[in-house]
Order: C-alpha cells, then structure tokens, then sequence
C-alpha cells in the first residue's frame, strides 16, 4: 500500500505538466527562487530524512518549509510522508483545515487518505466530484480504484470506458483489463479489447505486457509467442528474445527459430546449434569462424574447422590444410575428444598422416574408451595401415555399441571385411 501511494502521488504531482490532458483549475506552485534563508538547508535535512525512513521528521520539515515560504509543494510533500506513515487521520484533519477548498491537489490527498481508513463511500463522493471537474486519466483511474474497493467492478469499469474513449489511454485500457479478467471473470473480453487496441493504435510495452500475463495464464501458446514478437519488435529487448526462441522450441518450430535468429541476431550461439542439428554446415561456418573472432573461445574455432570441412564440395588440399591447422591449434590448447578425434579422423582418412592421425584418436578414447564413433576411427586408421585384423577386432567392439548402424561405420565395416577376405587369401 505504501509503494502504491507513493506512485499514485508521483503522477498526481506531474499530471499538470501533461500536454494532452487540460490542467486542474489550481496548478502545485514552482519555487523559482528563495523565500527565506536558510530554505535550502532545510530541503536537504527533509530529504535526509526521507532518504533514512524518518517520515515524521521529513514531514515536520516539510511543513516547516511550507509554513515559512507558502510554497503548496512543501505542503503536498509533508502530506505525502503521513500517508506513507499511514497516519490518514492526520492527513485529513490537515487538509480540512486549510481554507483553500478548491486546491484539486489535496482533494486527491484526501481521497487516498479516506482510502486508507476504509471510509470508501466518503472516497467516492470526493472522487465522483473530482472526476466530473477535471476529466483527468488520473483521476478516473482513482474513482475506479475506489469503485474496486467497494466491490462495484462494472462500476468501476464504466467511468474507465468512459475515459478510454476520450483519447484510447492505454494506462486506462491495462486497468480496465485488468478488472475484466480477475474480478469480472470477462477474460475473453479482457482480451478482446487489449487486441483491438493494438490492432488500430499498436502494441505499446503496457499492452503488449498484459496480454503475455493473459496469455501465459490462459496457457495459449500461440497467442503468448504473438504478443512477445510484438514486444520485441519495439526495442529489441534480448530477455524478451529468450522467451521467444523458448516459445519456439516448445512448439518445435525450429524453422520459424532460425528465421527469428538469423533476423534478430540475439542469440548466435543457439542458431550456430541449430545450423549444427540441421546440418546446415553452410551456414554453420561463418557464423562459427565469427563466434571465434569475437569471443576467442576455441570450441568455436574448432567448430569453424568442422563446418569449413562438411561443407566442402570439394576437399582439396587447401581446404584440408585449412582444417587441419585450425584443429592442431585447437587441440594444443583445448582436449576435446571431439576434436581430438576430427583431426585424427581428417588425418587417416585423407592419408595426410596416419600414425599421427593415430595418436589423436588414441588420446580423444583416453577421455571416452567407449565411444562407437571414436573407435570406429580407430577401426578406420587400423585399416588404413593395412591391420585389417586389428582393424576387424576394434570393427566388432563398434557393432555392440550405439551408433553402430551408422551410414559410415556400416561402410568402413564392409571394407574392413573386404581387406581382411583379401589378407585371408594371400
């Protein structure tokens, strides 16, 4: 309640200064210099206090200020320290003693005060009259405040309509939402007009933001992932990103994922892995050779080198040279079996240096002796060398484990086999 009064008197301070509103017929007076000496000396001591949680000094101080100068300001500022106090009684008895009836300003103090007393009809006379004076947003957002307490929901809902159509405030249309869906139970209706509004004005980050509350408690999926794309496109926002790619990842749209990273560029690193699971090796390898250069990370660089020899249409010299050294750098810096086995797979497979190729797969099965995939290099650099008993023995480990159905370990298995037919018949 406290924050709440805080806010409330934080825009009523401010409502004047609005352009789009007309003013109340008596406007806070500004200092525009000094009314007596030692004036400042005094703010600062009531800010003090305030800044420490002192309300009962910081309101004697401002009420001393107000006293010594007649600026309303001081005034408003004393009254607002009781009501944070929660000493409404006191605030109504200030208010009624001071003969300027017609200062809009202490009326609103007024209404707040009576608020906090739970003397609601009292509230709702003043805000009533008020409302009709000033045809301020902030004021029907107050009578409908005080309708809300009464437990006049449509009431309530009525004067905010009411002022919604005078100029389509979203700040009206968020309240009168939200009345709709938790104390009228009209949560399609609460909607409806949320999306409505968007649809001719736009979807602001008040808006957008109830909507994502609804959605997500009505657990409609489609209508949460639209309003977060909506929210997104105002500022780009990278916790809003997150809970899209989320959204999509649930749905397992991972299409419309990669279209939103490849166009939001909020989060390579998840599109890298998606270009990965896709086998989009294409796109997979600038955007992992970028990751390196920006980050200096080197499960980026040896990514890079990955991608770089998937997507070769033709894997020449230079590109494997490329690979190669971009692998020795990895691996000299960074243990990874899957690295350690790449390079050494490259290596026996292309007869660049087999026994070397050799003795990174041997290291890579050090870190996991039971990998199909890591003795299946092994089984192929075995082969390579012409041990295609060897070869066979390591070939029959990979068929009990899995992975062995493997397009290519089902192709190094015949050959394998083939040689050994040969070795048998020499």
């Amino acid at each position: 309640m406290i924050k709440y009064f805080i806010y409330l008197f934080t825009v009523f301070f401010f409502v004047a200064c609005t352009p789009a509103e007309p003013k109340p017929s008596i406007e806070p007076p500004r200092a525009n210099q000094k009314a007596f000496a030692k004036e400042d000396m005094y703010i600062m001591f009531a800010l003090r206090a305030e800044q420490i949680h002192d309300g009962e000094s910081a309101s004697q101080l401002f009420n001393t200020l107000y006293e010594k100068s007649n600026k309303k300001e001081y005034l408003y500022r004393s009254l607002q320290n009781d009501l944070v106090m929660k000493k409404n009684e006191r605030v109504i008895q200030r208010v009624d003693k001071i003969e300027d009836k017609e200062d809009l300003y202490l009326v609103r103090i007024k209404i707040v005060a009576l608020m906090g007393l739970r003397r609601f009809s009292e509230a709702e006379t003043l805000a009533v009259s008020l409302v009709k004076q000033t045809q301020l947003i902030n004021d029907y957002l107050l009578v409908s405040d005080v309708y809300v307490q009464l437990g006049q929901f449509n009431v309530a809902v009525k004067y905010l309509e009411s002022a919604y159509v005078k100029d389509y405030n979203e700040q009206i249309l968020d309240k009168m939402s939200i009345i709709l869906y938790v104390n009228l139970q009209r949560k399609k209706d609460a909607i409806a007009q949320l999306e409505t509004h968007t649809r001719v004005h736009g979807c602001s980050k008040i808006i957008c933001s109830r909507l994502i509350g609804f959605y997500s408690n009505e657990n409609n999926i489609d209508g949460l992932l639209s309003a977060y794309l909506r929210l997104y496109a105002l500022d780009k926002d990278a916790e809003v990103a997150k809970k899209i790619v989320q959204v999509y990842a649930y749905k397992k749209e991972y299409v419309k994922m990669m279209d939103f990273l490849e166009n939001s560029r909020s989060d390579d690193r998840t599109l890298l892995q998606l270009y990965s699971n896709t086998k989009n090796y294409t796109k997979a390898y600038p955007l992992a050779t970028s990751l390196y250069k920006e980050t200096g990370d080197s499960s980026f660089l040896g990514q890079s080198a990955i991608y770089e020899y998937e997507s070769a249409t033709n894997k020449d010299k230079k590109m494997l040279t490329s690979v190669v050294n971009k692998l020795r750098d990895v691996v000299s810096i960074n243990a990874d079996p899957l690295y350690l086995n790449y390079l050494g797979y490259i290596l026996i497979d292309h007869e660049i240096a087999i026994v070397e190729g050799m003795k990174y797969i041997d290291r890579a099965m050090e870190i996991e002796p039971n990998s199909a995939y890591y003795l299946d290099s092994q089984a192929w650099g075995y082969y390579k060398l012409g041990k295609c008993k060897k070869a066979k023995e390591v070939m029959d480990r990979v068929l009990k484990l899995e992975g062995s159905d493997n397009e290519e370990v089902i192709l190094h298995k015949r050959e394998i086999d083939k040689c050994l037919k040969k070795q048998r018949k020499r």
